[in-house]
């Protein structure tokens, strides 16, 4: 078993149901991701309930957010994925209320749903990520093709789930690449496209703390990994573990831990990884997950399995790092 998949057995088995209060489940919200966050939601809520633990859904689609005063949570798991779930706003929030709130702070959040502050971070600490360019209205397609090469990605700024992505293959096709994500996001980026094998890597804790969990490469079918290939059709291949070189597996593990400290994520988070085929399998960082999904389809439950912690397990977990002495910190991270 994963070293981790021991220290979760041994913390789990000195908890009782009792000790987590009364917990808000929050899920759905106002995102374009919404549909998939109350299926995590749904999953986590029923795990749960499962252990026997007083949990309760909260949408904040549907419900003023202000109610979650009224509620009174003695602490929060957040399944919401997205604006105003995963960008810090609803941490906040929680912050305000003085609620004990799962995954990543206020800061760390907000630092990593947006994909172009993000990838400045990690290239101040020498981390390497894919070439990019900030598209506008009045950018150069000529020049920007020159610069990232082709085929390149658009994608927005701000939205996860492959939602406005596009592979640019031709120059003509920027224009059309570059209006769809804006239909999503004030912000657009381009990056440099690295082809070869997609990865994942889940990791848990904060600081010093932080591990990596077992690798997993996704194989899209011919169409790509769009939307609906994520989450809701079966001809995704998932391998855990990918069956990589050891070292190389070792090093995109630190990898990933080293983005997540150097943007100052707590609790659990996902990078996402390209390996460069032309260069040796070199690993770039796409960007980091701070709300990750909890479906049936989704990555870290698979990555968590393979290390020995069963998904219902997994969530108690996460939600027992909210408890009084749980590494956990306020709302702005050290890293």
């Amino acid at each position: 078993m994963h070293s981790w998949g021991h220290q979760v057995a041994t913390q789990l088995a000195q908890l009782s149901p009792k000790q987590f209060g009364r917990v808000g489940v929050l899920m759905g919200g106002r995102s374009a991701e919404r549909e998939i966050s109350l299926l995590s939601g749904q999953g986590v809520l029923n795990a749960l309930l499962e252990k026997g633990i007083d949990a309760h859904a909260f949408d904040p689609g549907v419900r003023s957010p202000v109610e979650i005063a009224n509620e009174q949570f003695d602490r929060v798991f957040i399944a919401l994925h997205g604006r105003y779930g995963e960008d810090g706003t609803i941490q906040g929030l929680l912050e305000l209320l003085n609620i004990p709130y799962t995954g990543s702070g206020i800061l760390a959040s907000a630092l990593s749903i947006d994909k172009v502050v993000t990838k400045q971070i990690w290239l101040s600490h020498q981390l390497p990520t894919p070439r990019y360019e900030v598209l506008t209205d009045d950018s150069n397609w000529d020049r920007v093709a020159h610069h990232l090469g082709l085929p390149l990605i658009v994608k927005p700024a701000h939205e996860g789930s492959s939602l406005g992505l596009s592979k640019v293959r031709r120059i003509e096709e920027l224009p059309a690449a570059y209006e769809l994500a804006a239909k999503l996001d004030r912000r657009v980026l381009a990056e440099a496209c690295i082809v070869g094998p997609e990865l994942t890597c889940p990791i848990v804790g904060q600081g010093a703390t932080a591990q990596a969990l077992p690798l997993i490469q996704i194989i899209p079918p011919e169409a790509g990994y769009d939307f609906h290939h994520k989450y809701f059709s079966d001809e995704t291949q998932y391998r855990c573990p990918p069956g990589l070189d050891p070292e190389l597996e070792r090093q995109i593990q630190e990898l990933a831990v080293s983005a997540y400290r150097a943007l100052g994520c707590r609790m659990w988070g996902r990078a996402d990884v390209m390996l460069d085929a032309a260069n040796q399998n070199k690993p770039y960082l796409l960007e980091m997950n701070t709300s990750p999904g909890m479906t049936s389809h989704s990555l870290v439950p698979m990555a968590a399995k393979a290390a020995g912690v069963p998904y219902a397990d997994l969530v108690v977990w996460i939600l027992s790092q909210t408890l009084e002495g749980a590494p956990s910190s306020p709302g702005v991270d050290p890293s």
